[in-house]
């Protein structure tokens, strides 16, 4: 299998699975915010995920990433280390999972008193098995694809998500209310990642002739390059979730839940990105052991260009069509999530980019860099939330994360030029092309978007537009759907 077709095949098993996910996820982000829960519910379910989301870097502590990473370098060059690479990342992972359960179980009462809610106790005290079997969820999944094994990473992840949405209905519906919801997140965690681990020892660890000792110093440069990981992941989980654990502390649950939704949204539209990025960056890394850099660079700026041509009129459509989606889709009483979700419009755009480029660095060994970006970015990003919230609510929250994922993607971009010498004016003329190419579809859908009265004229519209995007875009020569179709077929 030629590289093309390596990573055309990894795209597509991995899109496979953010599209199972992403329909699950969808599916379920709408049952409970218009069926199951209230907007409070909605929002304190939410805001206990988002405080597990920030304490579980301390279980993470970047070691899937560096395990990884040494995974792709060692199977190519000494693959009797590989079972020792895993063996020494699991010990510590689990190491620090047991001391961060612990610390949530021990604390739990503290964040209660801080965030004035007591319907956060019992909740916090299931957030910490979803903590302990998410982590090992990530373990297997971020270990997988250091084998570029992408097809089992999409099986355990397509298991997590269809088994969150089974269990969290029939939990709700039994009763549970929203610590029924959170047992469906705990539940369908651990059965994905019992399967993970399961899936990792049988064929991988097993089937590898392992060494009698590991390689002098390897347990000191799993640790050592963990640390940029960790800095940069936990800036990354800080940014993901202090803003909603902020607007639960100034503002109230409905508010998180009216913020929830807008960045679940955003999420939910970069799926096609996150395949992309987790497909394509073990090749990186490959490319880099064998001094193939020119390739690697043709490499991402062809991703670069596909990634601005789906998501430069991604985000137009998005804003323009923000209020209708909201309303028709979810209801009058989440109206206040209209002005988030077209704020976040922009935020969509610059982690498109983003989500195609961290992996890459960390996969071409610049995980420092990046985690010095990222923590400056993070450290930003909570000042300004603290700045904007009190004055401008949910609104202000969006517009924190819009302006410091800007300068963060802008960061990353600056470090993966100085590490491949990208063709700057060649992207740039697809970013100017693409841009006007959108422009036009966006006036168009504005100009009907008033129109809207139900589902079937708001999917038309959508039809519309992209309808016109594929016609000037194919016209311009940015994109060809003989090639694009033949590639994916």
């Amino acid at each position: 299998m030629s590289v093309t077709e390596k990573i055309v095949h990894g795209v597509k098993v991995t899109f496979v699975s953010r599209a199972v996910n992403m329909t699950a996820n969808g599916l379920l982000i709408y049952l409970l915010s218009s069926v199951l829960l209230d907007p409070n519910g909605y929002g304190l379910l939410f805001l206990t995920i988002s405080i597990i989301g920030v304490v579980q870097l301390f279980g993470d502590l970047g070691l899937a990433g560096s395990a990884a990473r040494y995974i792709a370098e060692f199977k190519e060059s000494d693959p009797s280390q590989v079972p020792h690479v895993l063996s020494i990342a699991l010990r510590y992972r689990l190491l620090l999972i047991t001391g961060t359960v612990l610390a949530v179980v021990l604390t739990r009462d503290i964040v209660v008193t801080v965030l004035d809610e007591p319907g956060l106790e019992l909740l916090l005290l299931a957030g910490a098995g979803l903590l302990a079997f998410r982590s090992l969820l990530t373990f297997s999944s971020l270990t997988f694809q250091g084998f570029n094994a992408l097809k089992l990473s999409a099986v355990i992840n397509i298991v997590n998500n269809l088994g969150r949405l089974a269990l969290v209905v029939g939990f709700v519906t039994l009763g549970w209310g929203v610590v029924g919801a959170l047992l469906g997140y705990v539940v369908g965690a651990a059965v994905a990642a019992v399967l993970g681990l399961g899936l990792l020892y049988v064929r991988y660890y097993r089937s590898y002739n392992i060494a009698d000792a590991p390689e002098p110093g390897l347990r000191r440069r799993i640790l050592e390059y963990s640390i940029p990981l960790t800095v940069s992941r936990s800036a990354g989980a800080i940014s993901a979730q202090i803003d909603i654990i902020l607007i639960g502390f100034f503002m109230n649950p409905v508010a998180v839940g009216f913020y929830t939704l807008g960045k679940q949204i955003s999420e939910f539209v970069l799926a096609p990105a996150q395949s992309i990025g987790f497909a394509i960056s073990p090749t990186f890394g490959e490319d880099k052991a064998n001094s193939k850099l020119d390739r690697a660079a043709r490499l991402y700026e062809s991703t670069v260009q596909y990634v601005l041509l789906l998501y430069v009129p991604m985000t137009i459509g998005v804003f323009a069509t923000a209020e209708p989606m909201i309303l028709l889709v979810f209801g009058q009483e989440y109206a206040g999530a209209v002005p988030v979700i077209q704020v976040l419009s922009l935020f969509i755009l610059v982690q498109s980019l983003t989500l195609v480029t961290t992996d890459v660095l960390d996969f071409l060994g610049r995980a420092r860099m990046r985690a010095i970006a990222k923590g400056v970015s993070a450290v930003a990003n909570l000042g300004l939330n603290i700045l904007l919230i009190p004055v401008y609510g949910v609104v202000g929250a969006a517009v924190a994360t819009v302006v410091t994922y800007s300068v963060y993607t802008m960061a990353n971009l600056y470090i993966v030029h100085s590490e491949l010498d990208l063709r700057v004016a060649y992207l740039g003329g697809v970013a100017i092309r693409t841009t006007a190419i959108s422009s036009v579809m966006g006036l168009s859908v504005m100009m009907l978007a008033p129109h809207i009265a139900g589902i079937v004229s708001l999917a038309s519209v959508i039809l519309l537009g992209a309808a016109i995007w594929a016609i000037l875009a194919t016209a311009s020569g940015l994109f060809d759907p003989k090639e694009t179709f033949a590639l994916l077929t």
